[in-house]
């Protein structure tokens, strides 16, 4: 049995973005055993994955924020032993940053990923082993696609199948609601506020019922004043991924902006509505199974008539 360890940290988006990759490598290597360094904000979705058999926990994020800690530099090096206490026979980074590169290179193995070319990060291409050619214009899924397979010796095919299961990640409940996801990290994916509450109005009065989420202090606020807005949708209480993995699965639609929930809707092929308003969804839009129907794009903002009328098409 070969080892295989995948180094693909963050954001929420780009590890979902990864997902299809892993699923791929384990049906053309069944006999292998794939290992994911993630940070630990994403671990819980990551072990949904049936193809994964051991999550690798990593926190860049909080200990870059907490480095004159003694506590900080006792994870640091348990991170690290656990890390090496294994040799793989191929490590591959598909993040492609320095970050995600000197994580391979606490790693025992062979360590592939992109070329100087291919790179996010370029300094990062002279810590692999092996760099491989993958064009910088292509979706990310299919950037993460082409370099695993690039590194495990097979041709990508064209089955995408991102290995979650709306029934596994917890199913569907009646009636169920649609979910509105309006927080984002970056200010110019956003869509306007009023936007979302003449949104919501205008589903509500279509007899749907809805529900938002939030991830940060700043995106509770803004649930509240779109819930206070519409006046018939409700504020969830703050939740761990998987869980809120199993609302989007339960839910009857999903409406959007560019960010990773988004992604994951599409994951799990619930029928989605992605607003795109900051970015290009050529190289970052949602892929799934599932009906999707994408609105706007890189400064093009979509009316609230048009998502509207993109919600009715998706739940037609």
């Amino acid at each position: 049995m070969s080892d295989i360890l995948f180094i693909k940290t963050s954001s929420l988006g780009d590890v979902i973005h990864h997902m299809p990759a892993l699923t791929e490598a384990r049906r053309r290597r069944p006999d292998a055993r794939f290992s994911w360094v993630v940070e630990e904000a994403f671990a819980p979705l990551v072990r949904l994955h049936p193809g994964v058999s051991e999550v690798i926990p990593v926190a860049w994020r909080r200990w870059r924020g907490a480095l004159l800690r003694p506590s900080t530099w006792h994870e640091i090096g348990k991170f690290r032993r656990m890390l090496a206490a294994r040799v793989y026979d191929e490590i591959i980074d598909s993040q492609g940053l320095i970050r995600s590169a000197v994580t391979a290179r606490l790693a025992r193995g062979r360590r592939h990923g992109y070329d100087a070319a291919s790179v996010r990060e370029r300094p990062a291409a002279a810590l692999y082993d092996v760099r491989h050619t993958v064009p910088r214009d292509l979706h990310a899924v299919a950037r993460n696609r082409l370099l695993t397979a690039s590194a495990l010796g097979y041709g990508p095919d064209s089955t995408l199948d991102f290995g979650l299961m709306r029934e596994s990640a917890g199913g569907r409940s009646e009636p169920a609601p649609g979910i509105l996801l309006h927080g984002t990290a970056r200010p110019e994916k956003e869509w306007p506020q009023e936007n979302w509450i003449a949104l919501g109005r205008a589903l509500v009065a279509r007899g749907m019922s809805l529900v938002l989420p939030w991830g940060t202090p700043a995106e509770h606020s803004r649930s509240r004043r779109i819930a206070d807005g519409v006046g018939r949708a409700q504020v969830l209480e703050r939740q761990a991924l998987d869980r809120v993995a199993a609302r989007i699965a339960g839910a009857a639609f999903v409406v959007g902006v560019d960010t990773g929930l988004l992604h994951l809707a599409a994951a799990l092929g619930v029928p989605l509505v992605a607003i795109f308003v900051g970015s290009e969804p050529g190289l970052t839009g949602p892929v799934g199974r599932g009906p999707i129907v994408v609105v706007g794009g890189k400064g093009a903002r979509p009316s609230v008539d048009e998502v509207v009328a993109a919600v009715e098409s998706v739940i037609r």
